[in-house]
């Protein structure tokens, strides 16, 4: 009885931790995106105060070009932290899952005990 309740918090503690991962990497992809909006905002005034939006032109402002890299490089990281979301979330269904298995079991064996019990003082 004492090692299945052992089980039973050490599957919750797994779930717990899961659950906790995805919620962390879903911050992290929602904060990445906020700050490309936000660079993004920013290029679009940089180009505006310029008055040039080419990329290519010759004087097309440093910041401008900086701030673009940047904002694309953190949407990218945030592609790639929905990748990462996907299989966060797998385990996470897997623990859920497994600590289910378990409880299950627990209750069978907790009526079968009972059972028992009731047929001992019968």
């Amino acid at each position: 009885m004492k090692s299945r309740n052992t089980l039973i918090r050490l599957k919750r503690f797994h779930v717990e931790e899961k659950r906790r991962r995805v919620q962390q990497i879903e911050a992290m992809t929602a904060e990445f995106v906020r700050m490309a909006d936000e660079l993004a905002r920013e290029v679009a005034a940089e180009e505006a105060r310029a008055g040039i939006s080419d990329p290519n032109h010759f004087a097309y402002p440093t910041y401008a070009k900086a701030a673009s890299q940047r904002r694309d490089n953190l949407l990218r990281s945030a592609e790639e932290l929905r990748a990462q979301l996907e299989d966060a979330r797998a385990e996470l269904d897997e623990a859920i899952e497994e600590l289910r298995k378990v409880e299950l079991l627990d209750d069978r064996e907790a009526v079968r005990e009972s059972t028992r019990e009731a047929v001992a003082h019968a």
